[in-house]
């Protein structure tokens, strides 16, 4: 099964009052493993960005002037999703962004919906942990995925970062594994973790004499003092 992990950067909320994608980050997952595949890209809308977005993801229009409009990737984009299922986070928000895209790129009547399946993995945690936070951070430090680069947000760290929730939200402890074989980048993001090859030898000290001689001195002293006797005692003279 073929999935693809997908985040969006935008100028505002609302992309019925003019609002523009800025970022598209995308990872691909085939049959729950990440394939090292992605597409990513910064686009110029045209427009002004809202002060409150670019404190989110600190994206300025100066950045992005000499970057390309939608519909020069539309194509690139479209072939990289097309026929996959969409994770999203909040999958209301990123769609209704890439639907208004493509109808003002002229492809009237085309939508993500018609191309692709949706999984809204944010659905997915609030059926999965309700009443509880769900945002992106909140389920990385839940299902301990390291997020530690993630200052601002961006489309594909954020999507790079979701597919690793993902992963644990849906396979329990079992998806570690899977990460950890088959994505250098997952590895690269938990540098902080510390491995089994970097643990310490376990050093293992045996009694000495003396301590032997004073350890058996008290259970007798513990089988005189009970009725019972002293079990670990008793187990010691039976062999």
């Amino acid at each position: 099964m073929r999935q693809v992990v997908l985040d969006t950067e935008t100028t505002g909320l609302d992309p019925a009052q003019g609002h523009r994608i800025i970022e598209i980050g995308c990872v691909e997952l085939e049959n729950r493993k990440l394939t090292g595949k992605h597409f990513q890209r910064y686009l110029n809308p045209d427009r002004e960005i809202d002060a409150a977005a670019i404190e989110v993801h600190g994206i300025t229009s100066q950045f992005l002037a000499d970057k390309p409009r939608f519909e020069q990737v539309e194509a690139e984009f479209l072939d990289f999703v097309n026929g996959a299922e969409l994770i999203i986070h909040n999958a209301p928000f990123d769609i209704g962004f890439l639907d208004h895209e493509l109808k003002r790129s002229g492809q009237q009547g085309k939508t993500m919906a018609a191309m692709c399946s949706v999984l809204d993995s944010l659905l997915l945690a609030r059926e999965k942990h309700p009443g509880q936070r769900n945002n992106l951070d909140a389920l990385c430090k839940r299902y301990d995925v390291d997020n530690t680069q993630r200052q601002l947000h961006g489309a594909l760290l954020d999507a790079e970062i979701l597919a690793d929730v993902y992963l644990m939200m849906t396979s329990g402890q079992t998806s570690m594994l899977l990460h950890e074989e088959h994505s250098e980048e997952s590895i690269s993001r938990r540098r902080g973790k510390t491995s089994s090859k970097e643990r310490p030898t376990l050093i293992v000290k045996k009694a000495t004499e003396s301590e032997l001689e004073a350890h058996r001195a008290r259970l007798e002293e513990i089988s005189a003092e009970s009725a019972d006797g002293c079990l670990w005692l008793n187990s010691e003279k039976a062999q």
